[in-house]
């Protein structure tokens, strides 16, 4: 029999029961990692075996996630050549990006950084890699080609066969939210329509906790910083010329902003090492 006083005081049944709990998309994790030369395998045995769950799925709020890669020959389409995220611009083979519940990124990273604290002492932490761009974000909206089918909530169960990664930073004196007006109103749709891209979602960077683990570090300029995640229904390079290859130059052209990263990406396949001799 259960002791309902017991269950009064549990915290695991007294947290979900106050707060917001809509499934919607409040922030992200967003994390760009390198693995060290010759730790390709094991960094991702690692971090498919355990980390992906241990670090991120298992934790309260946070409902989907997915993994993406880029070999060689996605690594070659990546722009531009001095970005301020990746140098070298190849660097960041890796892409994991999750949602987390709206109203519920403090609590989530207090969990995070809990565990985190726990899995790092238990050897659990896989250190021969670096982390390029890796941050919790928030959630600014999404434009979408169709006026049905997968909604953000589904971009990472759907199995969309791309994602294409762009950091966008305003140029001084802009302010993220005139940047994001230009993006929503102009840029995004001109490249959504007709194309096989399905959706565009933005987000804006928010500083490392004070508390974070110390091989994570800002990337500077975040205050006017926008990150964009496209889904595509074909693999990147089959739309690359047509929905992306321009848009360094269509982003200068606004006047508004700098594309400082352009980097498109092919989903893992869960529990195999697919690409990992294609990465280098």
């Amino acid at each position: 029999m259960t002791d309902s006083s017991t269950t009064e005081t549990n915290p695991y049944s007294t947290l979900p029961s106050v707060g917001p709990y809509d499934t919607k998309i409040g922030s992200a994790l967003i994390t760009l990692v390198e693995p060290h030369v010759g730790h390709e395998r094991a960094y991702n045995r690692w971090y498919e075996d355990d980390h992906y769950y241990s670090g991120a799925m298992a934790m309260p709020w946070m409902f989907a996630g997915r993994r993406w890669v880029a070999p060689r020959a996605l690594q070659q389409l990546r722009a531009p050549d001095d970005s301020l995220i990746a140098q070298p611009l190849s660097a960041g083979k890796y892409l994991a990006t999750y949602w987390i519940t709206a109203g519920r990124y403090e609590d989530h990273l207090r969990w995070t950084v809990a565990t985190n604290k726990r899995l790092l002492p238990d050897g659990r932490i896989y250190l021969d890699r670096t982390h390029v761009y890796t941050s919790f974000q928030d959630y600014v909206g999404p434009v979408y080609r169709d006026g049905d089918g997968p909604r953000d909530i589904h971009a990472l169960d759907h199995p969309y066969k791309g994602l294409v990664l762009e950091v966008v930073d305003g140029t001084e004196g802009v302010t993220r939210e005139q940047l994001w007006s230009w993006l929503r109103d102009e840029r995004v749709p001109q490249v959504l329509a007709g194309s096989p891209v399905a959706m565009c979602l933005a987000f804006a960077p928010m500083p490392l906790p004070e508390d974070k683990m110390s091989y994570v570090e800002d990337v500077p300029g975040l205050e006017r910083r926008i990150t964009l995640l496209w889904l595509t229904e074909v693999e990147p390079q089959d739309c690359w010329d047509v929905s992306f290859a321009g848009g360094a130059g269509a982003v200068a052209a606004s006047g508004l902003g700098r594309l400082q990263l352009t980097a498109p990406f092919v989903p893992t396949v869960p529990g195999t090492d697919r690409y990992v001799d294609d990465l280098r």
